[in-house]
């Protein structure tokens, strides 16, 4: 098994995960190798963001590379030579479907470079904030691989179906302003200020209501699915969300503290 470890970030473990004011900071912890994550670290992160989308003193999460030279570099190739591959296709689609399915809002910080799987990755992730010498690639077509369905179709979703084909097609690599432009990345911010941005905005999310959050995130994950057709019901899950809000001591205290003209203090009860 991975190890997975708490504290400190690079304080040890392929994986380091630490948790401050209601962040949880998600380590992928191999600089040495750009951060190129191993069969067994995919293996890991399912079980990973259950817990922490369970954990009620998390309020949002944050995915990063250690250091600046790399968010990852994607896949272990070497672990390729043993027969892996196959193995390791469904050990990233089972780890990036469920970092897209942890209802906390999710966001990839990309130092550096970002890779192959590692694109997969941040395309998971809700949003995506780069620093401005953030390097983008899909090198399937230098492998000879289909790049895995669900990380396609939020590509797409994201870019639109020709620059997919393009991004796909010639392997080429993206610089972060180009990334901003087609749609790729949120934000970008110059490498010195990108962790201090990043953590400023999810301090800021983590102040709001997190049972109203969890609900955009389901409803426009739905809308992007196509579950909420016109004229159709609304899908119980997605509904159950909704009255969440409405019936949560969070809806009572944010009308008072409007009336009050003071911050509200939610719970995500």
């Amino acid at each position: 098994m991975v190890p997975v470890a708490t504290g400190a970030p690079h304080a040890g473990g392929d994986i380091v995960v630490t948790v401050a004011d209601g962040v949880a900071t998600v380590t992928l912890n191999r600089p040495e190798v750009r951060n190129a994550v191993t069969l067994a670290m995919w293996r890991a992160m399912p079980d990973l963001f259950a817990r922490l989308g369970a954990d009620e003193s998390v309020r949002a999460v944050v995915v990063r590379g250690a250091g600046t030279e790399a968010f990852t570099s994607g896949a272990d190739i070497a672990e390729f030579r043993d027969g892996e591959s196959r193995a390791y296709h469904e050990a990233y689609e089972a780890a990036v479907e469920a970092v897209a399915a942890c209802p906390k809002p999710v966001v990839a910080m990309i130092h550096g470079y970002c890779m192959g799987g590692g694109v997969g990755l941040a395309l998971a992730c809700d949003l995506r904030f780069a620093a401005d010498d953030a390097r983008f690639a899909v090198p399937a077509a230098r492998l000879s691989i289909a790049y895995p369905v669900a990380s396609l179709r939020r590509l797409v979703a994201l870019v639109g179906p020709s620059r997919a084909k393009d991004i796909l097609f010639s392997a080429r690599v993206l610089g972060a302003d180009e990334a901003l432009r087609i749609g790729f990345v949120d934000r970008v911010v110059a490498a010195a200020d990108l962790e201090g941005a990043t953590r400023a905005y999810l301090r800021d999310l983590a102040a709001l209501a997190p049972l109203s959050q969890r609900a955009s995130k389901g409803f426009v994950d739905g809308l992007v699915a196509g579950r909420l057709p016109a004229g159709k019901p609304i899908p119980e899950d997605l509904a159950r969300l909704a009255s969440a809000c409405h019936d949560s001591a969070d809806y009572a205290e944010g009308v008072r503290a409007f009336l009050e003209k003071r911050p509200p203090r939610f719970t995500g009860r």
